[in-house]
């Protein structure tokens, strides 16, 4: 029974596949026909929307209507019946839980974004140097093919902990004991645990940061760096004067990405620790409010609340994207 009702779950998976990838090529396939009945004046309006009008239609149902239905629930009580004003928002400015979160992203924000985009600076120019360069950066990319969910569970082991004097699982531990120092409650220990968290979001995206940053690198013109060597400038003068203001708009769009990803970060805190002693982020309060305490209200809130926060970040990187465009 249970192979039985397997094969209908696959052979379910492989028609969707199927049905789905050609009604798409049917649907495109009958439109552009039809719109080349039509004369070269309004095949040139109508063929543009043909193409990007199931996109719209997809983006406005799945985005846009949702996005404007949270907004609307964050108004209401947290059974979505009595309409109270901005009380939630009240509540995601002033409650010590949210006050915390905002203290946590702030830390996330600051660190990761930072130490990321330096560490994938520094690798990339020297890993630009070394002889082994494609093996040196896959080893270095490598963490980014692992989800957070996954690199979660791999760190809950390097951090795990037991009571001194028993055997250690954990890396971290079993390297501090081998050396003759007590084992640390690295997601206990409430000065400790959110550098902890903080860690393996650096270790997941550095690969990332030192793969966008090693090719605007490698665009800068060779005889410029060697103009600058000749002048008598040495490899930090050519790194702070010639290297980082040439990839400026690189390091930008590369910082303002890690920023929207971190704002939204939720899954390694909600793997290690569940959000408990303190480490909760906005994200985190938000899956709570909604799924654990039911309050679709104060859930909404904090939505909103991370909406209007990535915003300015999207509309930097937006705005640049257009200007390199240009140039």
């Amino acid at each position: 029974m249970q192979d039985a009702s397997n094969l209908t779950r696959i052979l379910g998976a492989i028609a969707a596949i199927l049905f789905g990838s050609g009604g798409i090529l049917a649907l495109f396939y009958g439109a552009n026909r039809i719109v080349n009945r039509f004369s070269q004046t309004w095949r040139d309006r109508i063929l543009p929307w043909v193409y990007i009008g199931p996109a719209m239609v997809m983006l406005t149902a799945y985005l846009i209507l949702p996005t404007l239905r949270t907004i609307y629930l964050s108004f209401l009580d947290r059974g979505s019946d009595k309409f109270i004003g901005l009380k939630n928002y009240t509540f995601a400015f002033t409650n010590d839980a949210m006050l915390t979160a905002f203290r946590n992203n702030l830390l996330w924000l600051v660190l990761v974004t930072f130490i990321s985009v330096a560490l994938g600076l520094v690798i990339a120019v020297l890993v630009d140097r070394v002889k082994y360069e494609p093996l040196a950066k896959g080893l270095i990319f490598l963490p980014m093919a692992i989800s957070f969910v996954g690199a979660s569970v791999i760190w809950r082991f390097v951090y795990a902990y037991s009571p001194p004097g028993a055997d250690q699982i954990g890396l971290l531990n079993a390297i501090a004991v081998g050396l003759g120092f007590e084992p640390i409650g690295w997601l206990v220990n409430k000065a400790l645990n959110n550098f902890a968290l903080i860690a393996i979001m650096i270790w997941l995206q550095t690969g990332f940061c030192m793969v966008l940053l090693s090719s605007a690198i490698k665009g800068i013109p060779g005889d410029v760096l060697e103009a600058a060597r000749m002048d008598g400038a040495n490899e930090l003068q050519v790194f702070w004067r010639i290297t980082i203001p040439m990839i400026r708009s690189t390091i930008l769009v590369v910082t303002t990405t890690l920023t929207v990803l971190v704002l939204k970060v939720f899954d390694i805190v909600f793997v290690m620790t569940g959000g408990n002693l303190d480490t909760d982020v906005i994200a985190s309060l938000m899956i709570k409010q909604m799924f654990k305490f039911r309050d679709f209200g104060k859930g909404s809130a904090i939505a909103v609340v991370l909406l209007l926060a990535v915003i300015p970040v999207m509309v930097v990187n937006i705005r640049r994207f257009r200007q390199q465009e240009v140039n």
